[in-house]
């Protein structure tokens, strides 16, 4: 009897322990799920005075890192050359310095449109050297070991005039391992080229993906089809700006890129999904949003970044528009993506999901 009863209370010591493992398995399962992540609030702009022709990232160090083009803030310290600014949470963010400690002087010009990516254990941003009516801007590269910088240059990658194509916007992509590179402006067409395994380099000839019209490349992947995001329009002529983001999707990466209609937007326009409200007004302020990166919350959901222009304060006193910092999820549907509304989110918002501890 003795030793029954001591058999049974292993028995019930071994259900008790697995009882107990199954109940902290499915705690922590409970705890980390997806639906249970958190989520934030945010009002747009969720940055002043300005992050113009925003690039968005994941830093290995859990904050969400954002950079904008050189810009003169108004406020007596001049140009930060690639502004660096950085969220837990995408809707609460810290100005934290410029990505420089001394600007590239490969090329005369302002320091404009950053991308910035994790690529090869470091952190690359391929970003574009030019002036307002530059017939030869180029793209040049950075390296840094922190997504905070600084970066430090490594010089010109290519000019328009190596191009045969308005070379501005630099975009990367990394395609199953192979890295592109997607550049262009509204009056030569968005262009890609594959660049070479270290990414310091391009490798072979550049193609077409869409005709004039089209700036600030942005490719994404979702569900098997490669989606290209573009911007047209004047981005920077203040209440008067009419930015606005174009969308085609194609099965390659080197397209072709189809609008809904299914026509190749080399050919004809994307489909918009997102522009400004016309007329502006108090309750619906904002004009000419666009040049957007994209980045996924802890819960998987799609965030589109972009700059746009409060009509109600366009410019800074120096006359440059005044171009701050939005956001807005992406909405699924049939495999396309869209805003709610096709406009800039006004009022408070549901915004992106963290995980606790992030």
């Amino acid at each position: 009897m003795l030793n029954v009863t001591r058999t049974k209370r292993r028995y019930i010591a071994a259900a008790g322990f697995i009882l107990l493992a199954a109940a902290t398995a499915l705690l922590l399962y409970a705890w980390n799920r997806p639906e249970d992540v958190p989520a934030s609030t945010y009002t747009n702009p969720v940055f002043e005075p300005v992050l113009a022709d925003p690039a968005v990232l994941r830093g290995d160090d859990g904050y969400v890192y954002a950079y904008g083009t050189e810009d003169d803030w108004g406020d007596g310290e001049g140009s930060r050359i690639v502004p660096v600014i950085r969220s837990k949470d995408m809707t609460e963010w810290e100005y934290i310095g410029e990505a420089f400690e001394e600007k590239p002087a490969w090329k005369d010009g302002g320091v404009w449109a950053p991308d910035v990516v994790n690529y090869n254990g470091n952190y690359y941003m391929y970003y574009t050297m030019s002036v307002w009516g530059d017939q030869n801007p180029g793209i040049g590269l950075a390296i840094a070991d922190s997504p905070a910088g600084p970066f430090v240059d490594q010089g010109k990658l290519f000019v328009s005039e190596d191009m045969n194509a308005y070379s501005i916007d630099a975009a990367f992509f990394l395609d199953e391992g192979t890295p592109y590179l997607f550049f262009g402006g509204i009056t030569s067409g968005i262009f890609g080229v594959q660049l070479s395994e270290d990414g310091r380099s391009i490798v072979g000839d550049k193609f077409q993906i869409s005709g004039v019209g089209y700036e600030a490349p942005y490719i994404i992947k979702r569900g098997g089809y490669y989606y290209f995001f573009g911007s047209a329009g004047a981005c920077c002529e203040g209440a008067d700006s009419t930015y606005r983001v174009g969308v085609a999707r194609a099965e390659s990466i080197k397209g072709p890129y189809l609008n809904k209609a299914g026509t190749d937007i080399n050919y004809a326009d994307g489909d918009t999904i997102l522009g400004g409200y016309f007329p502006a007004d108090e309750t619906q302020p904002f004009v000419g949003p666009g040049h957007n990166s994209v980045i996924i919350d802890d819960n998987g959901d799609d965030w589109i970044v972009y700059h746009a222009v409060d009509a109600g304060y366009p410019k800074f006193g120096h006359g440059a528009t005044r171009r701050p910092l939005m956001i807005d999820k992406l909405i699924w549907d049939e495999g396309w993506p869209s805003v709610e509304g096709a406009v800039p989110g006004t009022g408070e918002k549901e915004g992106p999901a963290f995980a606790r501890g992030r």
